[in-house]
């Protein structure tokens, strides 16, 4: 989306010194404010592209640093010296990690502009459907923004409005308002959003995406009914939204078909001059390959971002995601020989015949199709629909497998609860959700106990330290301290 500047986000709002007051007095006729900005239809589409916007500071890297990094699925290579990276990887984290800070930072300004947005676009005079479309997609970024506070830090402050700086500053909203905030943006959403979008608008929140993410917060709250009801009206409809999983896994990432039916609600890269997505160049080999990366024909390449033992190890190898998630084998586009490297490394977001890895258009998902069937698939199974919910699970599964042969038809509710978690860990790896799938399933402790024991057996001694670190007041992050010295009203959360 276009990089527009003219919002102001909340972090520079409470930094800025006591020249504030004669700034905000200030309404100059040559430039973009507020006051003047919004008039024009292309006004409220360019204030609706810069709520967009912020989406590539979470998800470019961040929301995989805090989702993957202190779980089971990531660690830090050898091009990672980030000590903050270390913490999190580690369980050390304190109010300090510069990474947790980010994530509040850029949702915080995601919300900035889209209570903007919300605010004024209803005021200018232009097409109504589209009027209503775009306040929609502010709504959905914004229960977007805010669902991922919630679940990263628990209270957080609600901010509807900033018109000033009072408006930035206050006490911690208790998770039960914020969560009901959210659901009635992601309701209105769902009503003003259209079903399918044109290739000209592609990426933006569907109807679709905005009942699927709806059916995600119930299941977080543990309202399984409910989120069955609202996923069910998709999925048992998927053909009038044009969602359906693509025959082959890695059609998700393949530059011809990532926009297809499985695209729920995706970030858009796009080759120079637009924006590559970075994950090539942190997840690609180097120390692990002989020659390093040169012998490839890359430019360059950090290997910081890695697959854990623990993770790779869960894959058989008729499982078609492992190829799809994973490779050793790397073609070189020098000479065209082949270089192993002694580590797995991720190539989910791995465009094929780049030489400069910071180009990679490969697009990172937000929800995916096979998310929400997954999701589906746990909240039937968690209300005693077991031969539904093994109907569901089967389709991820024969996909994988490209076969019946795992057939779960017959299953018991509490082993087929297992086999879900364990096909979410192994569909969904590096996409940014491990970390609050451990979380609210309540899993998250004892899985980091198993998995800093397998590491230590496997890999490397010394992530025993993971099981040492560990507190029960790990399941939410810690709320950045400086936040905390700008805000007095803000408190922090136990432990940290």
């Amino acid at each position: 989306m276009k990089n527009i500047k003219y919002i102001l986000p909340v972090a520079v709002i409470l930094s800025l010194t006591s020249c504030m007051d004669e700034f905000l007095k200030e309404s100059p006729d040559d430039r973009f404010v507020i006051t003047n900005f919004y008039s024009s239809q292309s006004d409220a589409e360019a204030a609706v592209a810069a709520v967009y916007e912020k989406l590539y500071a979470l998800y470019e890297r961040n929301m995989f640093i805090l989702n993957e990094l202190p779980a089971d699925t990531e660690k830090n290579g050898l091009g990672m010296p980030n000590q903050y990276l270390q913490n999190l990887e580690f369980l050390r984290h304190t109010s300090e990690n510069q990474f947790t800070r980010e994530m509040w930072l850029q949702c915080y300004s995601g919300i900035a502009r889209a209570n903007t947005a919300i605010i004024n676009i209803p005021g200018i005079e232009m097409d109504e459907q589209v009027r209503a479309r775009l306040v929609g997609e502010a709504k959905f970024l914004r229960a977007l923004y805010y669902f991922n506070l919630v679940r990263f830090y628990g209270d957080v402050p609600m901010i509807l409005k900033l018109e000033s700086v009072e408006d930035a500053l206050g006490p911690r909203t208790p998770v039960a308002e914020v969560y009901q905030q959210i659901i009635k943006d992601l309701t209105d959403a769902e009503g003003s959003l259209p079903a399918t979008y044109n290739e000209n608008n592609t990426g933006r929140a569907s109807k679709g995406a905005a009942k699927i993410l709806l059916g995600k917060v119930y299941l977080t709250m543990h309202e399984y009914a409910k989120s069955v009801e609202k996923l069910a009206e998709v999925i048992n409809n998927e053909g009038e939204y044009g969602y359906g999983l693509h025959e082959n896994f890695s059609d998700n990432w393949n530059p011809a078909t990532e926009n297809g039916k499985e695209m729920v609600f995706s970030i858009e890269f796009m080759d120079p001059p637009g924006n590559g997505n970075g994950a090539m160049v942190l997840q690609g080999p180097k120390y692990s390959l002989p020659g390093g990366f040169a012998v490839l024909g890359l430019v360059n390449s950090n290997e910081a971002d890695i697959p854990t033992r623990d993770l790779y190890d869960r894959y058989t190898d008729d499982d078609e995601r492992k190829d799809g998630t994973f490779r050793t084998d790397f073609v070189s586009l020098i000479d065209g020989s082949v270089h192993t490297s002694t580590i797995p490394i991720y190539t989910k977001y791995w465009e094929e015949n780049e030489s400069n890895p910071n180009n990679s258009d490969a697009n990172m998902h937000v929800i995916r199709y096979a998310d929400a069937i997954l999701m589906y698939a746990e909240a039937l199974n968690e209300v005693g629909q077991a031969e539904p919910a093994a109907m569901q699970l089967n389709r991820i599964m024969e996909r994988a497998y490209n076969s019946t042969s795992h057939n779960v038809t017959g299953m018991g509710v509490d082993e087929l609860r297992e086999l879900i978690y364990q096909e979410r860990h192994k569909e969904l790896a590096m996409e940014g959700h491990r970390w609050f799938d451990l979380v609210r399933t309540g899993r998250f402790i004892q899985r980091m106990k198993e998995h800093a024991a397998y590491e230590a057996g496997v890999a490397e001694s010394n992530k025993v330290e993971i099981a040492q670190n560990i507190k029960d007041y790990m399941v939410l992050m810690p709320i950045p301290q400086r936040e905390i010295d700008l805000n007095p009203e803000l408190s922090q959360n136990d432990g940290y």
